[in-house]
Parts: structure tokens; sequence; C-alpha cells
């Protein structure tokens, strides 16, 4: 049994572009670009590598536009393509995860917070630069773990997958990274 096409909201603009139509393109683009970019900028920590690597995934959609069946989203096809840019681009600077095999560690046993507070969207705001600053200082292995997790919604399976190392690894790398999130945030 052939799988049903997914529902796409730009399924017209992604048919036009499949026929060469380089407007259609232009519109895609638009609808996708600043989402795209953070997604790179959440993984590669570095604005310029980011607008690149972006610019590079964009040329990749584009030109393969026609092996697109509409089994998922455009959108979902395009992430896929842009997170395996930026994961690519890492790997060309020597992504460097701290061994697992010479350190054991136990599952997180740190506080989960809840807010209890009413929502202040300032306050909010605020919280998200925070929170942005820290991740950026985080070593490149745990950052990126976290931001496949987190933000992309990766499990830590596919994570291995992509990262090219154990779920193990995955998950220590993901516990490693939010406990120094928090200390970094305390």
């Amino acid at each position: 049994m052939e799988p049903k096409p997914y529902p796409d909201r730009h399924a017209d603009l992604v048919k036009r572009c499949q026929q060469g139509e380089r407007r259609a393109q232009y519109e895609l683009y638009q609808q996708y670009v600043k989402a795209m970019y953070n997604v790179c900028l959440r993984i590669l920590n570095h604005e310029a590598e980011a607008e690149d690597v972006l610019q590079e995934a964009f040329m990749d959609a584009f030109n393969h536009i026609n092996s697109f069946r509409g089994q998922s989203t455009f959108g979902a096809w395009l992430k896929q393509i842009v997170v395996n840019r930026a994961i690519n681009h890492l790997r060309s600077r020597r992504l460097e995860l701290v061994d697992m095999e010479s350190n054991r560690f136990g599952e997180d046993d740190g506080p989960d917070f809840a807010d209890t507070e009413p929502y202040d969207e300032a306050g909010t705001l605020l919280e998200v630069e925070r929170v942005r600053r820290a991740m950026q200082q985080l070593p490149e292995g745990y950052r990126v773990v976290l931001s496949l997790y987190l933000f992309e919604g990766y499990d830590h399976e596919e994570i291995g997958n992509v990262l090219k190392i154990s779920e193990t690894t995955s998950r220590t790398q993901y516990l490693r990274g939010k406990k120094r999130l928090l200390e970094l945030l305390t």
C-alpha cells in the first residue's frame, strides 16, 4: 500500500517550483527563510556560517525539488536538508563530542522548574535572550544535541544517526548540556 501524500499548504508553490518557476522559488524562500535560519543558527552558533549554510540548503532544495514527493510537508523536507547541511558543516569544523567511554554518569537528578508566575511578556523576552546567550556559551557538542532535541524535536536515536554517535552518547551529551545550561543560568 502506497503512503498517502501529506497535505501541504504550499503544495501549489512546490508544484510551480518543480515546473521551474523562479517566482515560486522566491515565494517559498520567503515563507521559510527565517525559520530555517534560526535552525542553522541554533546548530552552528555563528551568524555568517548560518547564512552560508542556509543558502546552500536552499540551493540543494531547489536543485532537487523534483525528488520531493509530498510524503511530508515541504517545510519538514526542507528542515531535514537544513539540519543535514548544518551538521555536515559542523563536521567540517571537526565537531568534538565529549568521550563517553572514560566517564559514566547517572540519570539527571536535577530539579525540574515549573513557571508559577503569571505570564509576563517583557520578562519572557529577557529570559529567552538569557537562555539564548547561555546556549551560545555551551561547548559545541552539548549545544548541538540540546538544539536538536529541544528545539528541532529529534529523539536521541535520530540525533545519534545524524551525528554518527551512539544513542547513549546523545543522551549523555543532552544531560550534561542541560546541567551545564542550568549552571550558566543560575
